[in-house]
């Protein structure tokens, strides 16, 4: 035989030379989970290795990732629900928590990429992403509320806003107050394809921000869609997106690869709570190699064509580099 694959797979120094995806760390985005009680370290119970933190252990937390080459982070207000109402009108109050907390990283880490999440269930006492009025989720009156919560971020500090509601215009509206109030330097990442899916149940456990009564599938995308994706995502661009993230990733690769293909801009994708928890079950019952799974999921999303990866791996995908090195 002439021609003999097996040949380009001789050696690591070979199969060196002709990998075709390469994963690295500065591609990741690490999100974390923030309460009010600064000293505060709650397990998640479904997440294993995740936590919620107050202040103080989260600085920890943040610099011990920055010193791993970890930059980017995704901030999630695990609120109380004392703070809670139907027009999540605690998300702009000057002494919110999540928006001094940021106030305060960002002075402590200049290097760092803060991203915030922008929708009203972490704060609604409804638990939807959007208001809801008479048993319905309105879109066009959500709209400014995002938007002023959008504003508030950037002014505490936020390089990178998060919508993460699937209310249609919602890109254009934020991106519309951040310049009329100076924030033209701040990006939009946009939830382009979030799909209404089984995999957030942990993340939902994490917030306590699941809806009070029915469910998200009005706004959330059918998992059995991709041409919509398209839409979501021409959309988006002409709204004024600066990346465009797929939500989930595993199940969704083909979502990922599609809008790779169409659009210019950067493509994330979020490895959700659900994808993160099975894996970590398995491990824990040795019915799988973590080590060895681990960086071949992330390195799968990648291959997909994602450019950017939000994922609860982050810190430790950083750590198994380290010492692979």
């Amino acid at each position: 035989m002439r021609i003999r694959p097996r040949r380009n797979r001789v050696s690591p120094a070979v199969r060196g030379m002709v990998r075709e995806t390469r994963l690295s760390v500065d591609q990741l985005i690490f999100p974390l989970f923030i309460v009010e009680d600064a000293k505060a370290v709650q397990p998640i119970q479904s997440m294993p290795g995740m936590f919620r933190r107050g202040l103080d252990p989260l600085k920890k937390e943040i610099e011990e990732c920055v010193n791993l080459g970890v930059v980017n982070f995704d901030l999630f207000p695990a609120v109380d629900d004392k703070y809670k109402d139907k027009y999540a009108t605690y998300a702009l109050q000057p002494d919110n928590f999540y928006l001094n907390a940021v106030r305060e990283l960002k002075r402590e880490f200049p290097m760092a990429m803060f991203m915030s999440d922008v929708a009203m269930d972490p704060y609604s006492s409804d638990g939807h992403d959007g208001l809801v009025e008479q048993g319905q989720i309105v879109n066009d009156e959500t709209l400014p509320i995002l938007a002023a919560m959008a504003v508030a971020q950037a002014e505490a500090g936020f390089d990178m806003i998060g919508p993460s509601d699937m209310m249609d215009g919602r890109v254009g509206e934020i991106r519309d107050a951040l310049d009329a109030n100076g924030y033209t330097n701040v990006g939009i990442m946009s939830y382009t394809a979030k799909y209404a899916s089984a995999f957030y149940g942990p993340f939902r456990e994490a917030l306590d921000s699941a809806p009070k009564s029915g469910d998200k599938k009005t706004y959330q995308m059918d998992p059995a869609n991709i041409r919509e994706a398209l839409r979501e995502a021409q959309l988006d661009e002409e709204e004024g997106a600066d990346f465009l993230m797929v939500k989930p990733a595993l199940c969704y690769l083909d979502v990922i690869k599609t809008l790779k293909e169409f659009s210019t801009l950067p493509i994330a994708a979020y490895n959700v709570s659900g994808e993160y928890a099975m894996l970590k079950a398995a491990a824990e019952r040795g019915w799988i190699d973590y080590e060895r799974a681990m960086p071949e999921m992330l390195l799968s999303i990648s291959r997909s064509g994602a450019d950017v990866i939000l994922t609860y791996f982050a810190k430790e995908y950083a750590q198994f580099i380290r010492n692979h090195q």
